[in-house]
């Protein structure tokens, strides 16, 4: 409902726009230059963008990045998860 709300009030163009680059860029090359430590963080039962062909490929990518999945958890985690990913937060960034 959250995610439903803020979409209606966004343009159509510039959500279509949107989704149109997000969707046919590809960022594969830029991901393997990161020289940072970098935390992919994903929700186990993301259906929107499943994590074996988006989190697990980032993490694959990205040199010395860190993988955490947080099961049971849907696209959307900031929403449907947030104890769980400002744990998960602060532990990356305390390391």
């Amino acid at each position: 409902a959250y995610d439903w709300a803020i979409a209606a009030m966004a343009s159509p163009k510039g959500s279509i726009d949107c989704v149109k680059a997000f969707s046919s860029t590809d960022f594969r090359e830029d991901l393997k230059k990161f020289d940072i430590p970098t935390l992919v963080l994903h929700g186990g039962d993301d259906n929107i963008v499943p994590l074996a062909i988006s989190g697990q490929k980032a993490h694959e990518l990205i040199p010395s990045s860190e993988l955490v999945v947080l099961e049971g958890a849907p696209h959307g985690i900031t929403v449907s998860h947030p104890k769980e990913v400002n744990a998960t937060l602060l532990t990356f960034l305390q390391s």
